[in-house]
């Protein structure tokens, strides 16, 4: 049998914006109301990143969060996926981004456009490699 080497979770971290956006709010700016938002799709507020704040910021922190939990050193990754659809910029790779300020230099790093399912497709992703 063949011996295969899967991806595993040995930290997890997160981080969101401070602003809120509650719908509320929304109702002052738009025709809609708190009720036809939450009973079409469950939203009550959404976070919304400050002028200064990118995509990579909140990947850092997470990411720094991940690596302190699992006690892996970010020299010993070897692959960074980050799945987002909103990127920093198209180019370079919001995970090239990632990987330049956590220092990880024996790291590949790309991005996986993907929502909702990024994490699950970037984790097929991962056991491929």
């Amino acid at each position: 049998m063949e011996d295969v080497r899967k991806s595993q979770v040995l930290g997890t971290g997160y981080a969101v914006p401070e602003r809120i956006l509650s719908n509320q709010d929304l109702e002052l700016m738009v025709d809609t109301s708190d009720d036809w938002i939450l009973s079409r799709t469950g939203i009550r507020e959404r976070r919304i990143c400050g002028p200064d704040q990118a995509t990579s910021d909140l990947a850092l922190s997470a990411a720094e969060q991940a690596l302190k939990e699992s006690g892996v050193e970010a020299s010993d990754l070897d692959l960074i996926l980050l799945a987002t659809v909103t990127p920093d910029m198209l180019f370079p790779s919001t995970a090239c981004l990632l990987q330049a300020r956590l220092g990880a230099s024996n790291a590949a790093a790309f991005d996986i456009s993907a929502g909702c399912t990024g994490f699950v497709y970037a984790l097929a992703v991962a056991d491929r490699f």
